[in-house]
C-alpha cells in the first residue's frame, strides 16, 4: 500500500476512534507534511484521500475539517443517526400514540384471528385494507378505486416497484431537482438515470419536463406534489393541471409519493387529475409508525401487471398482520384519530422552529414536519453539519437531496418529528444560536 494511504488509514482511525471530533480542524498540510516527515506533495495526497474516503471537507481559505459523519451514496436519511438530537429522520409520534394502538389492534390478538392474520398476503392484499386505503386517500371528490390498491411492506418498496415497472434499466426518470435521497439509491440500484428538473414556489415546473423530453426522451416522472420533502412546498390546483395537460401530450406515465399528505388533505391529488397515468403511492409509516406500516399504491388498470410483477420479483409482499391492523385503526377511528393529532403536533413544532429561526431564510409549510433553511454566510452547509453534530444534534446537507452535479445551495432540513417538543427547542436554539456566530468561532472551541 502507498505511504499516503496508510497515513490516510492512520488519520481514519483517529475519526473512528473519536480522538478526531466532527467539525475538528485538521492542520495545515506542510504543518502535517513536517510533523510527519514527508514531502509536501504527499502530504497533499493524504488530504485528498481523506476527502474522497468523505472523512473531511475543504474550506477554501479556511482549511479542511472532519466532516460530521462519512458521505453515504444517497442513504443519508436511511438508517437511524448515532447523533443525541436527531432532526435528520423525521419520524411523528404522538403522547396518546401507543395507547390508540394497543386499543385498535388487540382484538386481533385473539387465538382465531391472529392465527388468520399470520398468513401470506400477495400483492393485492385483503378487501378490508383495499377499502380502508380508499377512504385513506379519498379528497376534495375523489376516491380512488379500491380494486386498483396494491400493497408492499412500505412506503420505500412501493415507490421501487412503480419506478421499476414504469422505467427499465438504462432508461431516464424525471425528478425534482431536489427529491427524497432513498430514490437516488433507488434508482442507481435499477440502473435509472435521474433527470433533475426545475421547481418553483409552485412546485415541478411543467415547462421543465417538456424541455428535458426534448433533450431525450423520459421513460417516467417522480415527484411529491403536496408537502415536497425537503421544500415543504405543495402544488396549487393549477399547476398539477397543467402537469397532467403536459404529461397527456407527453404520454408519460408518473409516480406521485404523497407520504406526508395527509397533513394537509385539501389539494387533491396528481392522480385524481390524471388518473390513467399516475401511480400515487402512500404509506402508513408517518400516519402510523415506522414498527406498523404497510406500502401502497393506487395503479392505473394498464399499469397494474408490471407492478404487481415488481412487487413479487422484489419479494415486496405486505404483512397480512399490518393489513389486518390496518383494516381495525381505521374503522375504530385511530388512523382518523392519529392524522388530527399529529397535524396539530406538526403545527406546534412549526410554531417552535418560528420562534428560533425567525429572521433567518427559512421556508417551511406550517402543517409539515420540516423546515428548509439557506444559511447565512459565511456559514457553508458542510461545517454547519459538522459544528451542530459536535453539539449532539443531527441535520441533513442539501446535497443529500440535490440531483446531479451541480453547486447546491448551503442550506440543511431540520425534520421536526422525531425529538420530544422540550428537547426540540433546545436543538433550535442552539442551531440558531451557531448561525449567528461565525465558523472559525464556533469550529476554533
Amino acid at each position: 500500500m502507498d505511504d499516503y494511504r496508510k497515513l490516510a488509514d492512520e488519520v481514519a482511525a483517529d475519526i473512528a476512534a473519536g480522538r478526531l471530533r466532527p467539525g475538528d480542524r485538521l492542520p495545515p498540510q506542510r504543518d502535517f507534511a513536517r510533523r510527519r516527515g514527508i514531502a509536501g506533495s504527499t502530504a497533499a495526497r493524504v488530504y485528498a484521500e481523506l476527502t474522497r474516503r468523505g472523512l473531511t471537507v475543504g474550506e477554501v481559505g479556511r482549511g479542511t475539517f472532519v466532516r460530521a459523519s462519512a458521505r453515504h451514496a444517497g442513504t443519508v436519511l436511511a438508517e437511524p443517526a448515532a447523533t443525541r438530537i436527531d432532526l435528520e429522520l423525521n419520524h411523528p409520534l404522538i403522547p396518546e400514540q401507543a395507547r390508540l394502538l394497543g386499543e385498535g389492534i388487540r382484538p386481533l390478538l385473539r387465538p382465531d384471528l391472529l392465527e388468520a392474520s399470520l398468513r401470506p398476503v400477495g400483492a393485492a392484499g385483503t378487501a378490508d385494507a383495499r377499502e380502508v386505503v380508499a377512504d385513506l386517500l379519498a379528497r376534495a371528490r375523489w376516491r380512488p378505486d379500491p380494486a386498483r390498491v396494491l400493497f408492499a411492506g412500505n412506503g420505500r418498496q412501493a415507490i421501487a416497484a412503480a419506478v421499476a415497472a414504469l422505467a427499465p434499466p438504462g432508461s431516464r426518470l424525471g425528478v425534482e431537482e431536489f427529491t427524497y435521497p432513498v430514490l437516488k439509491t433507488m434508482a442507481a440500484r435499477l440502473g435509472v438515470t435521474l433527470v433533475p428538473l426545475a421547481a418553483d414556489e409552485a412546485g415541478l415546473v411543467p415547462g421543465a419536463v417538456e424541455a428535458a423530453a426534448r433533450r431525450a426522451p423520459l421513460k417516467a416522472l417522480y415527484l411529491q406534489p403536496t408537502l415536497h420533502n425537503p421544500l415543504s412546498v405543495s402544488m396549487p390546483v393549477e399547476r398539477r393541471a397543467e402537469l397532467a395537460d403536459v404529461l397527456a401530450r407527453l404520454d408519460l406515465p408518473a409516480v406521485e409519493d404523497g407520504v406526508w399528505s395527509f397533513l394537509r388533505p385539501d389539494p387533491p391529488p396528481l392522480a385524481a387529475v390524471a388518473p390513467e397515468r399516475v401511480i400515487l403511492v402512500d404509506s402508513l409509516s408517518k400516519r402510523v409508525a415506522p414498527g406498523l406500516t404497510i406500502g401502497f399504491a393506487v395503479v392505473p388498470e394498464a399499469a397494474v401487471p408490471g407492478v404487481t410483477a415488481a412487487l413479487h420479483s422484489g419479494g415486496w409482499a405486505p404483512s397480512r398482520f399490518a393489513l389486518d391492523a390496518a383494516a381495525r385503526l381505521a374503522a375504530g377511528g385511530v388512523l382518523d384519530a392519529l392524522g388530527r393529532g399529529k397535524r396539530r403536533d406538526a403545527e406546534a413544532r412549526q410554531e417552535i422552529a418560528a420562534r428560533h429561526l425567525g429572521g433567518f431564510a427559512v421556508r417551511a409549510d406550517p402543517r409539515s414536519y420540516y423546515c428548509w433553511w439557506e444559511l447565512p454566510p459565511p456559514w457553508r452547509a458542510d461545517t454547519f453539519v459538522a459544528a451542530a453534530a459536535r453539539h449532539g444534534i443531527g441535520v441533513t446537507p442539501a446535497a443529500a437531496f440535490a440531483v446531479g452535479d451541480y453547486r447546491t445551495p448551503n442550506a440543511v432540513r431540520l425534520g421536526l418529528a422525531s425529538p420530544p417538543a422540550e428537547t426540540l427547542e433546545l436543538a433550535l436554539a442552539t442551531l440558531a444560536r451557531l448561525a449567528r456566530s461565525s465558523p472559525d468561532e464556533v469550529l476554533a472551541d
